[in-house]
């Protein structure tokens, strides 16, 4: 019988922090862009002179433009060394935000679709570089959920953030300072202090890199995981706010504190469920912690959406985002132990795979809103996570 390899202890999360620095504070960074569009929507419709439906559903064009990049991107995305593609992404954010402080309508059009593409190649890049930074594959998946544990922390604090400095200067000037920011960012990846070169895979044909994807173990039940778990993730937080107030009559403002608990809640769920998914030692492996965690999040979605009681609402709404975090955060670590050197490629994928749920989840659940209210909505939704959860039983060791 041979000998085991010793298990390595993995890095504190505040040793990773400093060691991916300039990785996670692009992370960050990317969602800004979009934060600005919608806590200053209206004075930038009234800028624009347009409604303010118009230009809201500008967004949309912004996930038809990820989910196209995604898509079409992937095969190549692992060609690109991770700095340059990272600084890349970074440089067409900047150019976005510039485009974007020009107002009027088409320039906000212009803006949305870039962000899109943009995010379609840092949001994947990034994460791998991430885990490219450490040979262990229990290190690399904790490290890559840092990366999207840091993209929920910033969605939560983000308005605050750029609502101080609008103070001074302005919706115009947050997306100047973002510009600013993205291409002082690129210039400190592309000089590789962002990531560490791996392998990379053998050049062959576009078809033939997308034929290789097939091969990466349990890719296909872990696309449908990340497609399902976005569409009643991101359709239930599409209805959130307007719940709380047709059955709570919580308004816009004390709505804030809601959306604070559930921000925190999935920041600290990501957070522990990427400790939980790396830790070799644990029984319940990320291939089982996952259909688990989404089980617990099928019935929480049901019960708060038919039991009009605020406290079970306020708990439930917490236990829904840890949940939903738990198995991102799974999800996440299961595609970087398996893609290997196509990393890149197979979260580029699954980026793409998610802007689809987004989405299917508003559509869906309106469409349970419409025929049956609320309890239709968490039915809808209820079954997309369940099929989320089954999905995941399929992933094989």
């Amino acid at each position: 019988m041979s000998a085991q390899t010793p298990q390595r202890e993995l890095p504190s999360d505040w040793r990773m922090a400093r060691m991916l620095g300039p990785v996670l504070a692009a992370s960050a960074l990317g969602l800004v862009p979009y934060t600005i569009f919608s806590t200053y929507l209206v004075p930038i419709a009234a800028d624009a002179q347009a409604d303010v439906a118009v230009v809201g559903g500008l967004r949309g064009l912004g996930g038809l433009a990820s989910l196209t990049a995604g898509a079409l991107l992937a095969p190549l995305i692992d060609r690109v060394p991770r700095p340059v593609a990272a600084a890349g992404g970074l440089l067409v954010l900047a150019l976005a935000s510039g485009v974007g402080a020009l107002g009027g309508v088409a320039a906000l059009t212009v803006f949305c679709l870039l962000v899109g593409a943009g995010l379609a190649i840092t949001q994947p890049v990034l994460g791998a570089a991430a885990a490219d930074r450490f040979d262990d594959d229990a290190a690399a998946g904790r490290a890559a959920t840092l990366v999207t544990a840091t993209q929920s922390l910033t969605a939560m604090l983000a308005a605050p953030v750029v609502a101080l400095p609008a103070l001074l200067w302005g919706w115009r000037g947050d997306f100047v300072m973002v510009a600013v920011l993205s291409v002082l960012l690129a210039a400190v990846i592309v000089r590789g202090r962002g990531g560490r070169e791996v392998e990379r895979p053998e050049r062959v044909g576009y078809l033939a890199s997308l034929r290789a994807l097939a091969t990466v173990p349990g890719l296909t039940p872990l696309l449908l995981v990340a497609l399902l778990r976005s569409t009643a993730f991101m359709g239930y937080l599409a209805y959130l706010a307007a719940y709380y107030d047709q059955v709570f009559g919580i308004g816009a403002g004390p709505f804030a504190l809601v959306w604070t608990l559930s921000g925190t809640a999935f920041f600290l769920g990501n957070l522990a469920g990427g400790k939980l998914a790396a830790a070799d030692r644990l029984r319940v492996s990320p291939r089982v912690l996952m259909p688990l965690s989404l089980t617990v999040g099928a019935v929480a979605v049901v019960v708060l959406l038919t039991v009009p009681v605020l406290w079970v609402a306020l708990l439930l709404t917490a236990v829904l985002s840890v949940a939903h975090a738990i198995a991102a955060a799974c999800l996440i670590t299961l595609l970087v132990r398996r893609a290997g050197a196509q990393r890149g490629a197979v979260l580029s994928v699954t980026s793409a795979a998610m802007s689809v749920g987004t989405f299917l989840g508003a559509s869906l659940g309106g469409l349970g809103l419409a025929v049956a209210g609320y309890p239709g909505m968490a039915v809808a939704l209820g079954v997309a996570t369940v099929g989320a959860a089954v999905a995941g039983t399929r992933v094989r060791a």
